[in-house]
């Protein structure tokens, strides 16, 4: 039997950076991976959308360049080139994770790993043992029992990025992030889509604005958005899919020829051992303290089958702070209030902190500032007008409660409201920290000026 340190179970976004982060301590480590090294985000989540999206963005530069003074002779596209390229991009950075497990001195092992009790897990039939498993398997597609999945006409995001052929007409059910993203896509592409949404807005986790925004910006760009609504079934058999949308004005039936579920994701616990080791569960997830031990002596879970967002790098900095307190380091617990979202599609979206309406349930008297992108001369320059920067601050300490974007580039631009809250910084400190002109990132300065009554720009 094979003996280590730490064995990690899953090679996702968590599970090769925690393996890395273990290496560099000085663990003797190994990796499980029943598929490819870098798990669903590098193969098939994260980094081949952004391709796809990429693809989409350019051919809408293509689509419009007399904007720019250019002339484009009938501007295509080619859907099966589009989806190769986005696949050798994710093949290429799965082959980027393989040259760092060899780097890190990582025994990668092959095959479906599952717990038992004594520190074991057997892969394929052989035994491994170490002195601590972390569970990191990640998670995939939530299947709703109204929308079984086929992979044909009924497909989850796995799919939507292979898809042998351009469908002409798309149902996207549900608005989070990979449904928004995937429904910019294809609607770039010229497919007609259709959004239906559960909630009473898209993006439902958006500040109001950002969801209003988003929602002016797709409906100008063609895109159908049904919000208070649920599909209660679903029609294959026929040439496409049917399906049966209840909305507060009564029922209506959607055709298309795919409908995409992205209704959520399920945690990948089944089939693992946890029953076997005595694991505790709630629902889907893994129960974890704050420095992601299970109840069971020697086992830990991280990223999206524990509790906190299902987010790559959410999962990534969970298992470096769990192998850091594995080595015994002085390690504080990870702020969850502190994430940055991001969503790709165009305009992107960038949040952090608390949202106008979280704040003010709250209690807390706040000074909100807002600048539109409309008003930014890197934003004119660009053709990237539409969208803000939104801010919001505690009116009595100065406190940096909430940053919600959304525009052209805003995922890159979120992590100054990470940094600035991480540091406790206060609105007068932004404003004081010069930013370069032009560029799109002096929207948040604009925006904290705006909050306290000192906006030049508008």
């Amino acid at each position: 039997m094979s003996k280590y340190d730490i064995i990690v179970l899953g090679s996702g976004p968590g599970g090769y950076v925690t393996a890395i982060r273990a290496s560099q301590l000085g663990f003797k480590t190994a990796v499980v991976e029943k598929e490819s090294l870098g798990g669903v985000c590098l193969n098939w989540g994260c980094i081949p959308t952004k391709a796809l999206l990429k693809s989409a963005q350019v051919f809408e530069y293509l689509k419009h360049a007399e904007d720019y003074g250019l002339k484009v002779k009938d501007a295509e596209h080619d859907f099966d080139a589009v989806v190769k390229r986005s696949r050798g991009v994710a093949d290429g950075m799965s082959n980027g994770v393989k040259f760092l497990m060899k780097k890190n001195k990582i025994d990668v092992i092959e095959g479906f790993g599952k717990l038992k009790p004594g520190k074991k897990v057997e892969v394929d039939g052989k035994e491994y043992s170490a002195d601590h498993l972390i569970i990191a398997t990640g998670a995939r597609s939530r299947e709703l029992p109204s929308l079984p999945q086929d992979g044909e006409k009924v497909i989850g995001y796995r799919k939507a990025m292979t898809l042998e052929k351009q469908p002409k007409k798309m149902i996207v059910v549900g608005s989070g992030a990979i449904g928004v993203e995937f429904a910019y896509f294809y609607n770039s592409m010229g497919t007609e889509v259709t959004i239906v949404e559960y909630m009473p807005k898209i993006v439902p986790v958006e500040d109001d604005e950002v969801s209003k925004q988003l929602e002016r910006s797709f409906k100008k760009s063609g895109i159908k958005i049904m919000t208070s609504a649920e599909v209660t079934s679903v029609d294959t058999s026929g040439k496409g899919v049917k399906a049966t949308v209840k909305t507060k004005k009564g029922e209506e039936v959607l055709e298309a020829d795919v409908l995409l579920s992205a209704v959520g994701i399920k945690s990948n616990i089944e089939n693992i051992g946890l029953e076997d080791v005595g694991i505790a569960v709630d629902r889907d997830k893994i129960i974890v303290n704050d420095y992601y031990q299970t109840n069971i002596p020697g086992y830990y879970a991280i990223g999206d089958v524990t509790p906190g967002q299902a987010l790559a790098h959410v999962a990534s900095a969970e298992g470096i702070l769990c192998v850091e307190k594995i080595a015994g380091q002085h390690v504080e617990a990870l702020d969850y209030g502190n994430i940055p979202g991001c969503t790709y599609c165009s305009p992107e979206i960038a949040s952090v902190g608390l949202t106008e309406a979280q704040a003010k349930e709250q209690g807390l008297d706040v000074k909100i500032g807002k600048f539109p992108f409309s008003a930014s001369g890197k934003a004119s320059a660009g053709g990237n007008k539409d969208g803000f920067v939104k801010v919001i601050f505690d009116a009595k300490y100065g406190e940096w409660l909430g940053c919600h974007m959304i525009g052209a580039g805003v995922t890159d631009m979120i992590a100054e409201a990470v940094l600035g809250r991480k540091l406790e910084t206060t609105g007068h400190e932004v404003l004081k920290a010069v930013h370069p002109h032009p560029t799109m990132s002096e929207a948040v300065m604009e925006a904290v000026a705006d909050a306290y009554d000192e906006v030049i720009h508008l």
